[in-house]
């Protein structure tokens, strides 16, 4: 029978692990890994780097917003101005429809109508209701000034029996408006065949004249007394036409004067075919402002009717040429006044 020596056992129960001590054993060295990598600064690098790169592979480009400046902002951006609204005067709205209805009464009065419609142009009111007053006033000047009918109560036009000798001329000059009016209200033909005891109408002079040069328009006045308005064309840049007070110079109303150019030196004659002047020629002194000391303004027809309601004259007052002879008709040397601003 064989025998197994205790010793050859014995060596082998001590090689069996010991289970406990081993556990232990591992999880220290899973604790110092854990630890060495943690605090490795490469590693730590490429996790952040790895982070970084994979969000902007993976998120949108940021979009850039600029600010623009208030003037980009005003240059980008059309500027579209308010349209200005001008309220209508109420008492003003009340008071043109009386004087409507007093146009429309039977029988109409005129007189009425016509100077309460001028007072209102001393009153604030919107430009329309100022250009409605304007208009009626015109229209009114048809029935009461340019015709030979004659009303109660006008204070401006009255008759006039005519005295043995008398000339028109001088009746005009006497109510200081040239005769040419006189002979147009009462149908006159020829000024020499005035009979003495005659009753002609006549007009208490002077007339007057108001140039807005930025509105281009001329309005003209019987004493102060709105009659109607004119366009006109003006100076042009460097040649300005001079504000202030002028009168009609004395002498100064022409029917196509000839006429030289102070910057060329020619001299045209009223049979030239680009004669400058128009139908009429009326010169003005001026009086007041910086019309004072100056030479050779006038009001003057032009052969160029686009030149109206522009600024292209050598500072001469220009007006179609049918509109001249109008004024020439109504304006008398030294007693009326034309008020230039702007």
């Amino acid at each position: 029978m064989a025998h197994f020596s205790s010793g050859s056992y014995g060596s082998n129960k001590g090689k069996i692990i010991n289970w406990p001590f081993f556990i232990v054993f591992l999880i220290i060295v899973t604790v110092i890994v854990v630890l060495i990598w943690a605090y490795n600064p490469f590693g730590e690098k490429e996790r952040k780097e790895g982070v970084d790169n994979s969000k902007k592979e993976t998120e949108p480009p940021a979009v850039v917003s600029v600010e623009m400046s208030p003037k980009a902002k005003e240059i980008d951006k059309p500027k579209v101005e308010e349209p200005k609204v001008e309220e209508p005067n109420e008492q003003v709205a009340e008071l043109i429809m009386d004087a409507v209805a007093c146009i429309n009464a039977q029988p109409p009065r005129i007189i009425e109508a016509r100077d309460r419609l001028n007072e209102l142009l001393s009153k604030s009111m919107s430009e329309k209701q100022r250009m409605l007053v304007k208009e009626q006033l015109s229209s009114l000047a048809a029935q009461w000034l340019f015709s030979p009918r004659l009303f109660p109560q006008d204070e401006l036009c009255t008759n006039y029996t005519v005295n043995v000798g008398d000339q028109l001329r001088t009746i005009a000059m006497r109510f200081k408006v040239p005769y040419e009016i006189l002979m147009e209200i009462n149908n006159i033909r020829r000024a020499e065949l005035l009979q003495a005891g005659s009753t002609i109408k006549v007009i208490k002079g002077p007339f007057n004249a108001k140039v807005y040069l930025s509105a281009f328009k001329m309005d003209l006045y019987l004493q102060d007394t709105f009659v109607r308005s004119f366009e006109v064309g003006i100076g042009k840049p460097g040649r300005e036409t001079p504000t202030g007070l002028w009168v009609v110079e004395e002498g100064g109303k022409l029917i196509k004067p000839g006429w030289t150019d102070p910057d060329t030196g020619r001299r045209y004659e009223p049979d030239d075919p680009d004669y400058p002047l128009g139908s009429r020629w009326i010169e003005l002194k001026g009086i007041e402002g910086d019309a004072v000391g100056r030479t050779g303004i006038a009001f003057h027809g032009t052969k160029d009717a686009n030149g109206i309601g522009t600024a292209g004259s050598r500072g001469c007052i220009r007006l179609h040429n049918g509109d001249v002879i109008t004024v020439y008709n109504l304006l008398v040397p030294v007693y009326s006044q034309v008020r230039v601003s702007n």
